[in-house]
């Protein structure tokens, strides 16, 4: 049965069609939430949250989108109602992380020891930088955090994401290299442990 037919049946009152729609779901979105808050017991809460959610609004559903993708988008406003609470000041600029004269090597060492971040998947397959970013990670703004959870855990398109955070795809880009520097900024003393020259 695909997708399309499994949707038919859970919008009739097929459980088993929904729960077999959502089986490949769960796993998915509990660790999307995990990152998101930190907190098992707050994951458990959104899988349970999103799937109480999902039975409600089947109906709702109108095939505009991949299932796991409305499901992600039910799953992101249960997170941010339980992150809704949290204190978060605002990313510096993008100017703020540049050093102030790019062709100057005396600029460079002046701001702070700039390091290049390099392809985040590979950052990310480091298991010895994984604390340390989701340390980083924890410290974003949420709308920062979810961004690039989305973009380079879950490997979505940009205009995915876009359409899940409720955004354009320029300010979903804007958010996603924000998050990129911050962490990278929060990063560089390790990144100098790490490496041992400047870039």
């Amino acid at each position: 049965m695909n997708e399309r037919e499994l949707i038919q049946r859970a919008k009739s009152g097929d459980f088993e069609a929904f729960m077999t729609l959502v089986a490949d779901q769960q796993s998915k979105i509990y660790h999307l939430a995990l990152k998101m808050t930190g907190n098992a017991q707050d994951a458990e809460d959104v899988v349970q949250e999103t799937l109480l959610k999902a039975i409600d609004k089947i109906d709702q559903f109108r095939g505009e989108s991949a299932f796991g993708t409305w499901l992600y988008s039910i799953a992101l406003n249960q997170t941010r109602a339980i992150l809704s609470k949290e204190k978060h000041s605002d990313l510096k600029p993008v100017e703020a992380y540049l050093p102030p004269d790019h062709s100057s090597n005396d600029s460079d060492k002046a701001s702070g020891k700039l390091f290049e971040w390099k392809d985040p998947h590979k950052l990310l397959e480091q298991s010895e930088l994984r604390g340390q970013i989701n340390i980083a990670l924890a410290n974003l703004p949420i709308q920062y955090r979810e961004a690039f959870l989305l973009r380079y855990y879950e490997e979505l398109p940009i205009k995915e994401v876009a359409k899940l955070i409720g955004e354009s795809v320029a300010a979903t880009k804007s958010r996603v290299m924000r998050a990129r520097l911050a962490i990278r900024d929060s990063l560089a003393k390790l990144f100098e442990d790490s490496y041992g020259q400047e870039v």
